[in-house]
């Protein structure tokens, strides 16, 4: 029954859309690395993405589930992005997700 509970089971995503000072981007993604790695159990990984050319970016992060993402917020976590809030530009987005779908590639066959 458990392998049931758990296909009923979603991940959940924190997706935060901002936008940093001119010139900002690579010390915020440094602020952001140091931030993912304070987090602990129910973490799933985290992309930070660039849109080529500016200093807008998206970072999703993976958890098993919102507990999980809130057990993690520890003092550490928000005085380290504390450091990053005067980088923005403007003030980011949150928003919050349940990963409904994933499709991961299939092995590539090796040539014969």
């Amino acid at each position: 029954m458990s392998e049931f509970q758990d296909f009923l089971t979603h991940k959940f995503a924190h997706v935060t859309v901002g936008e940093f000072k001119l010139g900002k981007f690579e010390e915020a993604a440094q602020i952001y690395e140091e931030a993912v790695s304070t987090y602990g159990a129910g973490f799933e990984g985290a992309y930070l993405l660039r849109e080529q050319g500016t200093d807008r970016g998206i970072s999703i992060i993976f958890w098993d589930s919102q507990e999980d993402m809130e057990a993690n917020i520890s003092e550490a976590h928000k005085l380290i992005l504390k450091r990053m809030m005067p980088l923005f530009a403007t003030t980011p987005t949150d928003n919050y997700y349940e990963v409904m779908g994933e499709i991961q590639p299939q092995e590539k066959k090796e040539d014969a």
